[in-house]
């Protein structure tokens, strides 16, 4: 009797055993086995998803150039590029900053001429008095004017204005045509191919309204050759 007892029990043990094994207990005992964790199978490599990058691929992905972002008209191009650059990964010590400040334009032009033959005796006149001058380009709220002269600074279109005055011509006026302002270049001396593809793709696509008018190119021989040595080899 306490043999047949002792049967039944050993087989009982195994028999629970062999269940818990093959996670038949799982439900009852809240047993979670890390092997069978959804988690594990999607950190899986699936090998239909990797593709081999020719040699020539990898060149080209490891080539790197020095390139020129600009220009950067004012303050406010600067940090949309800066912001652009962070956003892509380009760390502060990947670009250098070269500034510099146009000085603003001025020009001696007509008032505005409010037909076509106010206009047409103004360039007549100045036909016979041989004046060069030219339509009014930008500024819409000026237009339609004539511009006789451009000048670096106020004080010298004002004096070329005073000296038009005294050949008693008359509905001139001293304007402004660009005020001056600080332009910028980010220069990256080390962007890889990916970085390249990525900013062409900026740029045009008119995402940053303030970058409009800014272009990459290769940097100056200069520019390019006091690039760190280091650079090429990362």
């Amino acid at each position: 009797m306490l043999l047949r007892a002792l049967f039944l029990i050993l087989l009982l043990a195994n028999t629970l055993f062999y269940g818990w094994s093959q996670g038949w207990l799982d439900g009852l005992l809240a047993r979670q086995h890390p092997d069978r964790e959804p988690e594990r199978l999607q950190l899986e490599t699936h090998p239909e998803r990797l593709r081999l990058l020719s040699p020539q691929a990898v060149t080209a992905l490891q080539t790197r150039a020095c390139l020129d972002l600009g220009p950067l008209n004012g303050d406010e191009a600067l940090r949309a590029a800066q912001t652009a650059l962070g956003q892509l990964g380009v760390s502060e010590a990947d670009w250098r900053l070269q500034s510099s400040v146009q000085p603003g334009l001025w020009a001696v032009a007509t008032i505005k001429l409010g037909s076509a033959d106010f206009r047409a005796r103004k360039e007549e006149t100045y036909k016979r008095m041989k004046l060069a001058y030219e339509p009014l380009q930008g500024l819409p709220e000026e237009q339609p004017s004539l511009v006789l002269s451009q000048h670096a600074s106020e004080k010298a279109a004002a004096t070329a204005l005073a000296a038009l005055e005294q050949r008693a011509l008359k509905g001139l006026r001293v304007l402004q045509l660009r005020p001056s302002q600080t332009r910028h270049q980010l220069s990256l001396p080390k962007a890889d191919a990916a970085l390249q593809a990525q900013l062409q793709a900026l740029l045009p696509a008119g995402r940053e309204p303030a970058l409009a008018g800014a272009a990459l190119k290769p940097c100056a021989p200069e520019a390019a050759a006091s690039a760190p040595a280091s650079a090429a080899s990362r």
